[in-house]
């Protein structure tokens, strides 16, 4: 059995590689293209923001009639209706006017006018970057998490002052799950067809409970910053079970973290978080009978290629899905979990190797002792 320190090294390392790939993703030609795109489009401010959703609830990117022409190369559709916003009146203030006003400013607004602008969906022409073109949500080949979901859900509802539920997707507005903070609760897509990412989710969403809620040391980050950190420890956890969710975490990151000193210190703050969510998936997996060594001498592992040790596991995946008498599946889960300790085993051995002729990745570290308030 790995030791403490092996253990608190692979929980590190984790935060670490994620961080790592979110900047090597960040760096790609793609990724700028996409800053650019939305360098192009204004900040609204919150009333604006209301007036838009509003207006159309679905809407994602707006812009002007000409903006959406000279900027993307795109025209409104005819007979679109458009989103009105308001805009400032801002004229020159005479001395009179300061004086009047009580104030030494050289502008003030004096008043609004309505303007209209269109959303992406109203419009043809030129494809636009969005956030999913780096969200790829590409899990079918990780369907063995049901258990480990459900076990959590139960366990965040009776051990815990969280309470968990769950509604259909149609009902969430694109969203697969939400934590509010204002009832502590944390809702989830029910008809979700991918477990994986339904576990994922419910990671996520309690990752903003322990960082973000109203007792929370971080519940006044940006939004920036919460989702990068509650994204960050779904990826990590999911990680830790063995299932890589790469493909939907690290572009959902991206795309919120776009500035990398958000990313370094986002993540550096999540490590206790991670950890607390390893250290409970743990706990649950080992109730669930997934972590008992199966001492069978004809079943050796150690002599199997990392190739063989991959398949091995994901036809072990297929045949417990497909398996129907209780026993067989449980055997077949201990062998699954015998092929998950070899991989973590020799996994966790190229991390101490690594780390040994890499001393600077300690530094990861450095920055977990701040603690969470509750």
């Amino acid at each position: 059995m790995p030791s403490k320190a092996d253990v608190k090294a692979w929980k590190a390392q984790l935060v670490a590689q994620a961080e790592q790939q979110i900047l090597k993703l960040t760096d790609s030609d793609q990724f700028k293209q996409y800053l650019n795109t939305l360098a192009k489009f204004h900040q609204y401010s919150a009333r604006n923001i209301d007036l838009i959703y509003a207006q159309n609830p679905q809407a994602t990117q707006v812009a002007g009639f000409k903006q959406w022409q000279t900027d993307f190369n795109r025209t409104v559709n005819k007979g679109a209706k458009a989103i009105r916003i308001a805009a400032p009146i801002i004229k020159k203030l005479t001395p009179a006017d300061q004086k009047r006003l009580d104030t030494t400013d050289e502008r003030a607004i004096f008043g609004y006018r309505y303007l209209p602008i269109f959303d992406v969906a109203q419009t043809s022409g030129d494809p636009v970057l969005s956030a999913k073109d780096f969200v790829k949500e590409n899990l079918a080949d990780h369907q063995n998490v049901t258990s480990l979901y459900n076990a959590f859900k139960d366990y965040l509802n009776q051990q815990t002052d969280l309470k968990v539920s769950e509604v259909p997707l149609a009902t969430l507005n694109g969203a697969k799950g939400y934590f509010q903070p204002s009832t502590n609760e944390i809702v989830i897509g029910s008809d979700e067809p991918d477990n994986a990412l339904k576990l994922k989710t419910l990671y996520h969403e309690y990752a903003h409970s322990q960082l973000h809620g109203l007792k929370a040391a971080f519940k006044d980050r940006p939004r920036a910053y919460q989702e990068t950190q509650a994204e960050a420890v779904a990826y990590v956890a999911m990680q830790n079970i063995g299932v890589d969710t790469s493909n939907y975490s690290l572009g959902y990151v991206a795309t919120w973290a776009k500035d990398k000193t958000v990313i370094h210190s986002a993540l550096s703050e999540i490590q206790q978080v991670s950890n607390k969510v390893i250290a409970l998936s743990d706990g649950l997996t080992k109730q669930l009978g997934l972590q008992e060594v199966q001492k069978d001498p004809e079943h050796d592992l150690k002599k199997r290629s990392a190739q063989e040790l991959n398949q091995s596991y994901q036809g072990l995946q297929q045949q417990i899905k497909q398996a129907t008498d209780s026993q067989q599946k449980s055997e077949l889960k201990n062998q699954l979990n015998d092929v998950h300790q070899e991989i973590s085993n020799r996994t966790q051995k190229q991390l101490q190797d690594f780390v040994s002729q890499n001393p600077e990745i300690r530094q990861a570290e450095r920055n977990t002792g701040e603690t969470l308030k509750r």
